[in-house]
């Protein structure tokens, strides 16, 4: 049986901790008296502890065998097994969820461990790519970028840090993990369980707080990447912060305002059921939920009545009763927000069919209830509650004239999370997988339900296109090149030529960057550039100005956009050519002086070395700057 004992919460940082703090609390939204946990909100010195100890234990759990760090996961899921109920149990407490729901999110998490675990041994982590020279063997590598944060939210407290957490962990990372402040309880025995499992010290770290919290976890610039699952809000304001940083990838879920498409061919039963459970699971607080279902308009009389009489026999109630369909919403901000929206659908001008209000399932428990509310709405543009996340018991009834029409009206939204059709065209279901806007497609189902082999995200405000799930180690991970040479000589692609010149008579290039370290770039001409020197003849001026002959003359150093101009005269231009056009005289190359202070030299007065070189033919980089006098 589980604890009813409040939860005590604490932080776990490099394996150690800390003492019970009560910051804040988490309290169940069927009954507001119930306190679930009091929690310590991470302190930024806290928050920066735990980034350290998840880079100090970076590079040997990189370093592990990605076999042995999938066996963790292996005994994982055995303890998720052993405490299947007991997690069901708090997550209703603490979310609201229906228990029913709650079990089911605990296998969905479950088999996300189990997907993990089998990666380790059969998963792609790399390729072997082919390479143009017979004698070479190039692959592509995925290694991990680091430290990973990991920014969960409320309504899926179990599942959705398991889709971030896992993958993160078998690629070799790091994490930090920040729970929703609404859901602590549940966060932090997850961290627990992998604490028990035998997840090294300092891999997985917990801090619990609220926004400022997450964003000093985002400022952190020891974090490599963040995962985040929210708003679109949030998810935007981290990758502002994160636009910053070089070294920073972020993968962020981020809502949607999705839609349920019923065609005039549909199953008719089908269509009601998986309108209802698109809406209404989770009591409407899902990121796939469904606020708008579109009915074609030959049916949409019909529907509508059909709909609301199964939306009036749902049961809404304590979420640890299973015989209840669904539960609270999270908070009493949550009941407000959604009110609102009724109450703007009803000012631009919605049909309201349906609308209970808040209600008590029991009048001496203070909850979080709110009834359904179904309206019905023509399309038009501008209209906010359409087109708006509402999150939350609010679904509006859409007729349209034919399949284009659906289309733009299912992607007239910002978002582009998940979408269904109900239809028994083949032709049909095409058209709307080409033309919606959405990660998540589905036919003949309700827009919910992902399963975790499959990529989790969207498009437009809904995603930055790095799903989650199984989809989540490409983000966590950064593609390399290495390329074996198997040969005893070097052969290079695209035909590029690997001899080098043996003349003796070619001086070494060296300049002075190489001798005395870089040199300072000049920022215009140096003062003994005025004219050309008077030993060089016109034969051996093949520049077009006195003044650039005149700096090439006498600078040791050139500027980049200089060399660029000699390069181009001089028609060597980054790879072995052959001799210059006839009308042109060869480019020359004069050996630098010997070693000198620079403190007591004038560079302007440097002598130039007498042997002159035929360069035609020959590429010198020059890098950033020139370290070659050219004459």
């Amino acid at each position: 049986m589980p604890d009813p004992s409040p939860v005590k919460g604490r932080l776990a940082v490099a394996g150690e901790w800390s003492a019970p703090r009560a910051d804040f609390e988490s309290r169940n939204p069927a009954d507001l008296a119930e306190v679930v946990g009091a929690f310590p909100a991470a302190r930024p010195a806290e928050v920066a502890a735990a980034v350290d100890a998840a880079r100090a234990a970076f590079p040997a759990w990189r370093r592990t065998s990605r076999i042995l760090r999938a066996e963790c996961f292996d005994r994982l899921a055995q303890l998720v097994k052993r405490d299947t109920d007991d997690l069901a149990d708090l997550m209703a407490r603490e979310c609201g969820k229906n228990v029913t729901e709650c079990r089911a999110e605990v296998v969905e998490g479950l088999h996300m461990i189990q997907y993990v675990f089998g990666s380790g041994r059969h998963g792609v982590y790399g390729e072997v790519v082919a390479s143009e020279i017979a004698e070479k063997d190039a692959f592509v590598r995925r290694k991990p970028w680091g430290v990973v944060a990991v920014i969960t939210p409320w309504n899926f407290p179990f599942a959705v840090p398991l889709w971030m957490l896992g993958p993160s962990l078998l690629e070799g990372n790091t994490c930090v993990f920040k729970p929703s402040e609404d859901t602590p309880a549940v966060g932090q025995r997850l961290a627990e369980l992998f604490a028990e499992a035998g997840f090294p010290a300092g891999t997985v770290n917990l801090l619990h707080g609220a926004a400022e919290v997450g964003e000093g976890l985002v400022r952190n610039p020891g974090v490599n990447v963040v995962c985040f699952t929210g708003s679109s809000e949030v998810g935007r304001r981290i990758q502002e912060i994160s636009a910053a940083m070089p070294d920073r990838t972020v993968a962020a879920e981020m809502g949607g305002k999705n839609a349920v498409i019923v065609c005039d061919d549909a199953r008719f039963d089908l269509a009601v059921t998986a309108g209802i459970l698109s809406a209404f699971k989770t009591t409407g607080q899902r990121c796939v939920s469904a606020s708008r279902i579109l009915v074609h308009e030959s049916l949409i009389d019909r529907y509508a009545k059909a709909f609301v009489d199964a939306t009036k026999r749902l049961r809404f109630g304590d979420p640890l009763d299973p015989r209840n369909f669904a539960g609270p919403l999270i908070h009493t901000e949550a009941v407000e927000k959604v009110l609102r929206y009724n109450a703007l659908a009803r000012k631009e001008g919605a049909k309201v069919l349906l609308d209970a209000g808040e209600f008590r399932p029991e009048p001496d428990r203070n909850g979080c209830f709110l009834s359904p509310f179904v309206y019905r709405a023509d399309w038009r543009p501008g209209i906010r509650s359409l087109r708006e996340e509402v999150f939350g018991p609010h679904v509006a009834l859409i007729p349209f004239r034919d399949d284009a029409d659906a289309a733009r009206i299912a992607n007239d939204t910002d978002y582009g999370l998940s979408m269904a059709v109900i239809t028994e065209s083949y032709r049909r279901m095409r058209f709307y997988r080409d033309e919606c806007d959405y990660g998540m497609g589905y036919v003949n189902l309700p827009c919910i339900g992902a399963e975790v082999h499959l990529p989790f995200g969207g498009v437009k405000r809904s995603g930055n296109g790095h799903p989650s799930a199984a989809a989540l180690a490409a983000a966590v991970t950064h593609p390399t090149a290495w390329t074996v040479n198997h040969g005893t000589e070097i052969k290079m692609a695209q035909g590029l030529a690997a001899d080098i010149a043996e003349d003796a008579d070619v001086p070494a290039i060296t300049g002075p960057e190489h001798r005395n370290g870089p040199a300072a770039t000049p920022t215009g001409l140096p003062e003994a550039a005025e004219a050309p020197r008077a030993s060089a003849s016109a034969e051996e001026k093949p520049f077009q100005t006195p003044e650039l002959w005149a700096l090439v003359t006498t600078a040791r150093v050139l500027p980049t956009d200089l060399v660029r101009q000699v390069a181009d005269f001089a028609e060597f231009v980054g790879t072995r050519h052959g001799k210059p056009p006839a009308a042109r005289p060869p480019a020359k190359l004069v050996a630098p002086p010997p070693p000198v202070d620079d403190d007591e030299v004038d560079l302007g007065s440097v002598p130039m070395a007498e042997e002159v070189v035929d360069l035609s033919g020959v590429y010198y980089g020059t890098g950033s700057m020139s370290s070659i006098g050219l004459i």
